[in-house]
């Protein structure tokens, strides 16, 4: 179990996970929870965390991370779920993108 500097476990970490499947396609959308309906701006940069997009299942971090093994197009935006993906090896350092201060990363596997 990872350990964060809040004393909080990763397993603790609340997320919500949303997945589409269509064909052999899986397309996985995932927030931290406290982001779910917030507005981010960064200068021309308008980025929604929308709940027609993201929310679905409230579930740990872990079992997000389990679901973004499974998927074929995932897009995350928080920072406990990016910062797991990024220990776990499933995203590049240079693929995210800060907006606010507030990590985002996309996977595409072809």
């Amino acid at each position: 179990m990872t350990k964060q500097k809040s004393g909080l476990s990763t397993k603790s970490l609340l997320v919500y996970a949303n997945v589409r499947k269509w064909g052999k396609q899986v397309l996985l959308a995932i927030c931290d929870a406290d982001l779910l309906g917030k507005c981010l701006r960064d200068g021309k940069i308008v980025f929604e965390v929308r709940e027609d997009f993201y929310k679905g299942l409230k579930i740990s971090v872990e079992e997000a991370i389990d679901l973004v093994e499974q998927s074929t197009i995932v897009n995350m935006v928080g920072q406990h779920i990016v910062k797991r993906a990024l220990e776990r090896g499933l995203i590049h350092p240079e693929a995210i993108l800060e907006i606010s201060g507030v990590p985002h990363a996309q996977i595409v596997k072809i």
